[in-house]
Formats: C-alpha cells, structure tokens, sequence
C-alpha cells in the first residue's frame, strides 16, 4: 500500500494548476532536489525546506551568501547536497531576472491537449515541450533543470494531466 502522504499528494496536489512566481519557484527547487531521490522523500521533507529556504520566497533566497549555503548544509531536515542547494539560489537570482516572471514563462510550455494515458506505461519521461521548457530556464541561468525534471515540474503544477484514465483525481 502506497504512504498516505504520498497518496494525498496524488490525489489532492499533483496535476492541479499552480500559479505564481514563488509558487513555481519551489516547485522547480523541490523537483531538483528531487532529481536522484524518491519523491516521498521530498515530501517528508517539504516543511522543512519551506523554512530552510524562507517560504521559497524569490527575493530571499536570491539573496542568500555563502553562509546561507554552509547553513543548509547543516540542516539535516533538507537534503543536503551542495550543488542542489547552490542551483536553488541561481535559480532564484535567474527568475528575478525574468521579465514577465517565472510563472508566466513556465506556463508558456502548458500542454493541455497531452493524450490520456491509459496506464503508467503511457506516461513519458519528457516530452517536446519539457525539452523546450528545460532548454528556455538553461538559457537564463537555471541549473538542475533538464528534460526529465522539467517533465516532472510539468506533471506537478499542471501544465499537462498525467494522472491515467480511470483515475479518480484526473477529473478533479
């Protein structure tokens, strides 16, 4: 049987539209911290990156210095990989730079007319579009951003709905 946590993330959170810079923000941060890793560890951990990373707020973690980076590394509720925590903060000081935000950009890359898959077999790891989208925050300095992770960014904030059919969450 599959973790409850895990499952309420299935079938409350996972595929639903998220909007917003600092919304997306952490997305993007949690799928590269992810990359490697199960995704229910990240889900255990959720909470605390939330505080370790100041509610994922863009302008803070932009903001962080060389000992923000030993900090987290100290922090045992996070993961604690130097390059991921490094490429959270580019990242941040990238999206400050956007013109029309992160959210906008990401969104441009939605693909709401993605086939329903009918078993997990169905569902890709990329996609044209999450090559696209991995390819347009590589050209504005984000890091950990590859196509697969860009695909898992997409499921997650629901820019396609990879939930299978017959799925109970599919239509909610």
């Amino acid at each position: 049987m599959a973790d409850p946590m895990y499952l309420a993330y299935h079938d409350d959170e996972w595929g639903r539209p998220v909007r917003g810079d600092d919304a997306v923000f952490e997305r993007v941060a949690l799928e590269a911290f992810q990359s490697g890793l199960s995704w229910l560890t990240i889900l255990r951990k959720r909470e605390n990156f939330r505080a370790a990373f100041d509610g994922f707020s863009i302008v803070k973690v932009a903001a962080y210095t060389e000992q923000d980076v030993e900090r987290l590394l100290g922090d045992a509720g996070i993961v604690r990989n130097r390059a991921k925590i490094e490429a959270a903060i580019a990242n941040a000081r990238a999206a400050l730079d956007l013109p029309d935000g992160l959210s906008e950009l990401v969104w441009r890359f939605a693909d709401p007319g993605a086939p329903v898959p009918g078993s997990m077999a169905d569902v890709p790891a990329t996609t044209p579009e999450s090559k696209a989208l991995a390819k347009e925050l590589k050209k504005h300095g984000f890091r950990f951003v590859g196509p697969t992770t860009a695909y898992a960014l997409m499921q997650a904030i629901g820019l396609v709905n990879d939930h299978i059919e017959g799925c109970v969450a599919r239509t909610r």
